[in-house]
């Protein structure tokens, strides 16, 4: 059994509570199987062990919750750590004054995308609050994106029933490509903006 298995088993065993648990830690930076967690609860509610309203709001909730917490700790005190430890992790302070440019231009747009983006997903409250996007701009677009996110799969893991298993693998395979795309994206921006930069000194 994988640990993502393994953690997502909390929620046959402790219904709601375990649902909200996965996805609320998930939202503010700790790694769990939030996504999975939803699908598995809505696949239950399939079959009548749990209601597909409950598993969506309490979904909802933690989500919104968590990525407020997310917030609340970069905006406390993420932008000084960055700053002091980025480095360690290749974010230089010059990296990080571009990622703030990103975020006061397209900061709504990017609060709502990561739901659906690894990684991102679990950072997403940590580098708005960091980088200074405030408040209630964050928590309209956190709520947007977290009823986006949750509506998705909760239907999916709902219509799924029976595939519960094979739409799981599925999914695992589904964000390594999702991520390989946003990498792939995130190099043809960065040379289509060294291109421009290139054509202007020019």
């Amino acid at each position: 059994m994988t640990a993502v298995a393994s953690l997502a088993g909390l929620v046959p065993h402790y219904g709601y509570l375990g649902l909200a648990l996965l996805v609320g830690v998930e939202s503010f930076g700790v790694p769990a199987p939030g996504q999975t967690a939803i699908i598995v609860g809505a696949g239950y509610a399939a079959h009548g062990q749990l209601a597909i309203v409950g598993v969506a709001v309490t979904a909802f909730l933690a989500a919104v919750i968590g990525d407020s917490i997310g917030y609340l700790i970069g905006r406390s005190g993420g932008r000084q750590i960055i700053l002091r430890y980025g480095r360690y992790v290749r974010l230089t302070p010059e990296r990080f004054a571009r990622l703030e440019a990103v975020m006061k231009r397209h900061g709504p747009k990017i609060v709502v995308v990561a739901r659906f983006v690894e990684g991102l997903r679990q950072f997403n409250g940590i580098i708005a609050g960091a980088t200074g996007m405030p408040w209630r701009r964050f928590a309209l677009y956190n709520a947007l994106g977290a009823a986006a996110w949750v509506g998705a799969w909760a239907t999916a893991g709902y219509l799924a029933g029976d595939h519960i298993r094979a739409i799981l693998a599925g999914l695992h395979r589904f964000q390594w490509y999702l991520l390989t795309a946003a990498a792939l994206a995130a190099l043809a921006y960065a040379g289509w903006r060294l291109a421009r930069r290139l054509t202007r000194r020019g």
